[in-house]
């Protein structure tokens, strides 16, 4: 398979490119501005609107679904121009609009969906593109360490999101106005940090497959690729999106309702302090058995839901420890492996085949579970999210484990000088 490159100027020993911390800072505000809405979305259509649990799934789905068809989009215009930066920034651009639409389409269903959707499309539109900045910016060896790097800092604005809304609902009220433009604002400087801080400097064209929609869907040919990006595909069909996640711990646990838009900030909180442990452990001992290792301990947060009725602050603190070391195990290691398996100049679109794969499955997932709790009883849907996750952490080992050696990557010390490099040991954990 294709190993990631990087260029000699980028090589600092021991330390991550300025590239990264810059797109760190961008993430960081980017991400107040997201989860102030992400936190604020339950209370306020749950409990504000009273929309029934299906409802309240698919327009959860679509925030998350929404991503899928532009991941490919900005993946492929990225790769095709080498304008990585630009295609971004519009996907930052376009989300940063959204927030001061929120206010203008008050109650509709119809008009939150829509913006929900767009705000979602520019995520999908910027996130191949960043990625490809960060792990173009980045020794092979230590890109682990690097999306670890990006990701705590995205997760310190994924911590102060939910205390700022929780701030604001303390001052003001369950009013929706001021939620929204101060989320706009947060985005609007990021987008800024993003235009005046980010450098992506101007390089000769790298030798490989020329950039084309086709050229990336061709990606899956490749063993590897494909076993990857079908695998964590499953796994997004058996996860539970983080807002359906936040409403079962409050309802099963019973702590104070008035607690519920703070819990992304215990998810967040965790995933700050774990992220970057979790990219260099995935450097040294392999990135999809961490990835899988994530998912094991989501099964923990599920079974927690059944175990832990009316534990109060003890069973919501556990569940979200729990929550926050999955994401710190999954979310940047995901891509770390995935850039070691394409091309430089496919790079962008090779992360958002496997990003648009996860984002159906998990719209998939949400508007299927809000049908199951709609209509089932509480302990019924849970045992069903056990046994579907259950079975696609044994269907997703099964799937990378044809053909790869008896320990797959777990090989101590890969990426070191001498001791293998940490690309060969995933390709040969995923049988590429």
């Amino acid at each position: 398979m294709y190993v990631a490159s990087a260029r000699p100027r980028d090589r600092v020993r021991g330390k991550v490119p300025g590239t990264v911390v810059a797109l760190g800072a961008v993430s960081l505000l980017t991400d107040v501005s997201a989860e102030m809405v992400t936190a604020f979305m339950p209370v306020y259509l749950l409990f504000s609107l009273n929309m029934s649990y299906a409802q309240f799934g698919f327009l959860d789905g679509l925030y998350t679904g929404a991503t899928a068809v532009l991941r490919l989009v900005g993946g492929h215009l990225s790769d095709r121009t080498r304008r990585h930066k630009a295609v971004a920034a519009a996907g930052y651009g376009l989300s940063a609009v959204t927030k001061l639409i929120f206010p203008v389409v008050g109650a509709s269903a119809f008009g939150i969906g829509a913006t929900l959707a767009a705000d979602r499309a520019g995520k999908g539109l910027r996130t191949a593109p960043r990625d490809a900045l960060i792990s173009l910016a980045t020794p092979p060896e230590r890109l682990g360490a690097a999306f670890g790097v990006h990701r705590t800092m995205d997760t310190v604005g994924a911590l102060l999101g939910p205390l700022v809304t929780f701030l604001l609902l303390y001052w003001i009220g369950v009013v929706a106005g001021p939620v929204f433009v101060v989320s706009g604002c947060f985005a609007v400087v990021g987008l800024i940090v993003l235009a005046a801080f980010v450098r992506e400097h101007p390089a000769p064209a790298p030798s490989g497959p020329k950039p084309s929609v086709r050229a990336g869907l061709a990606l899956l040919r490749g063993t590897g690729y494909r076993r990857v990006a079908v695998a964590s595909a499953v796994l997004g069909l058996a996860t539970l999106s983080d807002a359906f996640v936040f409403v079962l711990v409050q309802e099963a646990t019973g702590a104070p309702l008035s607690l519920l838009a703070l819990f992304p900030l215990g998810t967040a909180l965790v995933f700050l302090l774990a992220a970057a442990p979790a990219g260099r452990l995935a450097d040294r001992v392999g990135r999809w058995p961490v990835f899988l290792g994530g998912h094991v301990l989501l099964l923990g947060v599920y079974a927690l839901l059944l175990l832990a009725p009316g534990t109060g602050y003890w069973g919501a603190g556990a569940a979200l420890l729990l929550h926050g070391l999955f994401y710190a195990a999954t979310d940047g290691v995901l891509s770390a492996r995935v850039s070691a398996l394409v091309p430089e100049t496919l790079r962008a679109s090779g992360l958002a085949v496997v990003q648009t794969g996860q984002a159906l499955a998990r719209f998939a997932s949400s508007v299927a579970f809000g049908f199951l709790l709609q209509y089932a009883a509480f302990g019924t849907a849970v045992h069903a999210a056990i046994g579907s996750l259950l079975v696609a952490v044994l269907a997703a080992w099964w799937l990378t484990a044809r053909g790869s050696a008896p320990h797959g990557d777990a090989s101590p010390g890969s990426g070191s000088p001498g001791g293998g490099s940490q690309q060969a040991q995933d390709d040969a954990a995923v049988g590429g």
